[in-house]
C-alpha cells in the first residue's frame, strides 16, 4: 500500500503546469490556490474531448451531437448535486462563478423581498463579491447592511448576529464558509441555527470550502449556496448556485433570452421549468463538462483525504513561518478552525515587495488586499501576503517559501 506522501507525489504528475520553470529556470512553486487552482490532465482532456467530438448546442436539437452534448452537460449537474449532497437536481443552477451566483440572489430574490429599513447581515471577512451586491441592493431599497465583527483571532463575534436578529428586521444573513484571507472556518451550524429560529434566510459562500473539505448542503441547512469551479481544479467561467426549490420557484429570472422560456408571444412570456429558467442563452457547455471531470478527480481522491493533507501542510507551514523573525501571521492558531490559507506581513516590508522577491525564486504567492478591503481595515493594514495550499503542494515547497523569505530578510537587513 502506498503511503499518503507517495500518493500525493503521484497526483502532482497529473498537473502539467507544475513541470514548468519560471523566471531564470526556477522550478514553479504555486502557492496561490485560494485565487485559482491548476488543472489536471483529466480536466484538460475532458474539455478537449468535448470540443473535438461532441460540440453542439444543448436542449435544442435531436441529432446525435446535440444529444451527446446535452447528456454530458446534465451529467455534470448530477455530479454537482451528488458532490454537495443535494437531493433535487433542479436546485442546481450553472452560473459563471460565485460572484454571479450572489448577484443572481441579490437581483432575483433581493429586489422582490427587501424593503425599506430591512437588514442584510454579512461579515467583516467577506470577499467583495459578498459585500458589493448587498451594498447595491440595500442602497436601492433604502435598507441597511450590517456586519458581524470578529475577534483578534479572526473568529466571528456571534453576539453581533444575535443583536441584529433581535431587531426582527433581518431578511438575509450571508457569510463565507471559509475566509479567503484568514482561512477561518465559520461556525456555520450555529449561524444557520440562529437564523432558522428567527425565520431568516441564509446564503453561504462556499468558494473556499467546497474544494478543500466535504460539504453537505442538506446537512448545512442553508437556503442559498454558491461556489466556483476554477477553485476546485475546474475551468474558469463556471460556478454553481444552489437554491432551495421552494424559494427558487418564487424568484423571477435573472437573465432573459433563449432556453429560459417556455413560450414567447409579442407581449408576454412564460418561463421554462427549473433549473433552466435561470440558465438563459447558450451555456458554457465545455466548462460544465470540465467541472464534472474535476469533481470526478476530487471524488476519486476523497475529500476527507484532501482535508487531512491540507491540515498537515498548514500545520507545518504555520510552525515554520512562526520561526521567521518579524513575521506576523493573521487568523486563528487552531488548525481545526482554519483552511489551507495563511496571510502574513513581514516586518515593515510591503507585501508586493515580498511577493516580487520570492517570485524571483519561482514561488507564486498573492499580495494585496485579496478583494477583502473591509477585512484589511479591520486588521489596520493596507495589504498582506498570502500563501494557500492544495492537493499538489508539498512540505518541500513550504521549505522553499521559508528559504525565499530568508532572502527577503537579507535584502532588507531584517
Amino acid at each position: 500500500m502506498q503511503s499518503a506522501q507517495a500518493s500525493f507525489e503521484n497526483i502532482r504528475k497529473d498537473f502539467p503546469i507544475l513541470e514548468r520553470t519560471v523566471r531564470e529556470n526556477k522550478t514553479l512553486v504555486y502557492l496561490d490556490n485560494a485565487s485559482t487552482t491548476q488543472k489536471p490532465n483529466q480536466v484538460i482532456d475532458a474539455i478537449n474531448d468535448y470540443y473535438r467530438n461532441h460540440n453542439a448546442n444543448i436542449h435544442r436539437a435531436v441529432y446525435a451531437l446535440a444529444e451527446e452534448a446535452t447528456e454530458l452537460y446534465e451529467k455534470s449537474r448530477d455530479k454537482v448535486a451528488n458532490f454537495i449532497n443535494v437531493k433535487n437536481r433542479v436546485e442546481v443552477i450553472f452560473v459563471r462563478g460565485t460572484t454571479e451566483a450572489i448577484n443572481l440572489v441579490a437581483y432575483a430574490w433581493g429586489r422582490d423581498n427587501l424593503k425599506e429599513d430591512d437588514i442584510i447581515v454579512t461579515t467583516e471577512y467577506e470577499h467583495h463579491s459578498n459585500i458589493v451586491p448587498w451594498q447595491l441592493l440595500t442602497r436601492e431599497k433604502g435598507a441597511k447592511l450590517e456586519y458581524i465583527g470578529m475577534n483578534d483571532n479572526g473568529e466571528l463575534n456571534l453576539d453581533d448576529l444575535d443583536k441584529y436578529l433581535a431587531t426582527g428586521k433581518v431578511k438575509l444573513v450571508t457569510f463565507s464558509l471559509v475566509s479567503n484571507v484568514l482561512g477561518t472556518i465559520s461556525d456555520a451550524e450555529t449561524i444557520i441555527s440562529k437564523c432558522k429560529a428567527a425565520g431568516v434566510l441564509t446564503l453561504v459562500d462556499g468558494a473556499q470550502a467546497v474544494p478543500h473539505m466535504k460539504v453537505d448542503v442538506e446537512k448545512l441547512g442553508c437556503d442559498f449556496f454558491a461556489f466556483s469551479g476554477h477553485k476546485m481544479l475546474g475551468p474558469t467561467g463556471i460556478g454553481i448556485l444552489w437554491v432551495r426549490k421552494s424559494i427558487l420557484e418564487t424568484m423571477n429570472p435573472f437573465h432573459g433570452g433563449g432556453d429560459m422560456i417556455r413560450e414567447v408571444h409579442k407581449y408576454e412570456t412564460t418561463w421554462n421549468d427549473l433549473p433552466y429558467k435561470f440558465e438563459a442563452g447558450t451555456p458554457n457547455i465545455a466548462d460544465v463538462v470540465g467541472l464534472g471531470a474535476a469533481i470526478d478527480y476530487l471524488s476519486n481522491i476523497g475529500m476527507d483525504v484532501i482535508r487531512q493533507h491540507e491540515i498537515d501542510l498548514t500545520s507545518y507551514a504555520l510552525d515554520k513561518l512562526s520561526q521567521v523573525k518579524g513575521l506576523r501571521i493573521y487568523g486563528t492558531k487552531d488548525i481545526s478552525k482554519r483552511g489551507g490559507v495563511i496571510s502574513f506581513n513581514f516586518a515593515d516590508v510591503h507585501p508586493h515587495d515580498v511577493a516580487q522577491i520570492i517570485d524571483e525564486e519561482g514561488i507564486a504567492i498573492r499580495s494585496g488586499h485579496h478583494c477583502a478591503q473591509v477585512l484589511m481595515e479591520r486588521l489596520n493594514v493596507a495589504a498582506t501576503s498570502r500563501a494557500s495550499f492544495y492537493i499538489y503542494n508539498t512540505k518541500e515547497e513550504i521549505d522553499a517559501l521559508i528559504n525565499s523569505l530568508n532572502k527577503v530578510a537579507r535584502i532588507f537587513k531584517l
